[in-house]
């Protein structure tokens, strides 16, 4: 009986309260990062919340390539124009 309530705990809707509580902690530096990857890839939790966490971590993955790739370029042409 407990399991089929976990279940279904996990399969309803979060409340604004939850939302609020969850963007939050996902602010907080380190420990946002970390809850991320928890609420992601973890066993038994919300599968809203999870979805919201793999999304969040892809977009997370792009910014930083993009952010590398912009260093490299635009560091590249500071180091050339250091040439002349």
């Amino acid at each position: 009986m407990e399991i089929i309530d976990q279940e279904h705990s996990s399969n309803q809707p979060m409340s604004v309260g939850d939302w609020v509580l969850t963007i939050f902690l996902t602010s907080l530096p380190l420990i946002g990062v970390i809850l991320l990857f928890v609420w992601a890839f973890g066993d038994n939790q919300r599968v809203d919340r999870a979805n919201w966490s793999k999304a969040t971590l892809i977009w997370f993955a792009i910014g930083l390539v993009f952010g590398f790739i912009f260093l490299v370029f635009f560091g590249g042409l500071a180091l050339l124009s250091q040439l002349d």
